[in-house]
C-alpha cells in the first residue's frame, strides 16, 4: 500500500500484515490519502503526466521562479535589484522572453544560485551523464 499523508506531507509504503489496523490509527491522527491498495497496482511514471511535460515546457523559466520564491522576492523587487522592469522578470518565468548569459549571471548573483542551473537547467545534468 502506497499512503500520502497529507499535513504534515509524508509518504509511506507499507506491506505486511495488520495494515488496516495501521492506517486506521494513522487515519485518527492525520487526513490520509491512499494511492495504491496493492503492490501489483500499475503506477505511471511522472514523466508521462500532462503536468510533467507542462512544466518541461518552460523548465529554464520555472527554475527561475523558484529560484526567486526561495529568496523570498516579488517580481517588482527581483526586477528593482537589477535595474529591469517587473514585466522582464514575467516574461523570462513565462518562457516569453530568453535572457543573455549576461542576464544568467546577473540573476545567479542576486538570487543567490548556480549560474549553471538558470542557464541550463536539466541539460546541463543530461551532457553530463553522457560523458
Amino acid at each position: 500500500m502506497l499512503a500520502l499523508v497529507k499535513k504534515p506531507r509524508i509518504e509511506i509504503s507499507i506491506h505486511g500484515e495488520h495494515i488496516d489496523e495501521l492506517v486506521a490509527w494513522i487515519k485518527k491522527k492525520y487526513d490520509i490519502t491512499i494511492l495504491a491498495d496493492e503492490p501489483n497496482d500499475e503506477f505511471i511514471s511522472i514523466e508521462s503526466t500532462e503536468y510533467w511535460q507542462e512544466m518541461e515546457k518552460n523548465r529554464i523559466g520555472n527554475l527561475l521562479a523558484g529560484a526567486r520564491l526561495k529568496a523570498g522576492l516579488t517580481q517588482a523587487q527581483l526586477a528593482q535589484k537589477l535595474d529591469i522592469r517587473q514585466n522582464m522578470v514575467s516574461d523570462y518565468e513565462h518562457g516569453r522572453r530568453n535572457y543573455s548569459d549576461a542576464m544568467a549571471k546577473r540573476l545567479s548573483i542576486t538570487l543567490n544560485v548556480k549560474e549553471e542551473h538558470l542557464k541550463y537547467g536539466n541539460e546541463l545534468k543530461n551532457s553530463r551523464d553522457k560523458k
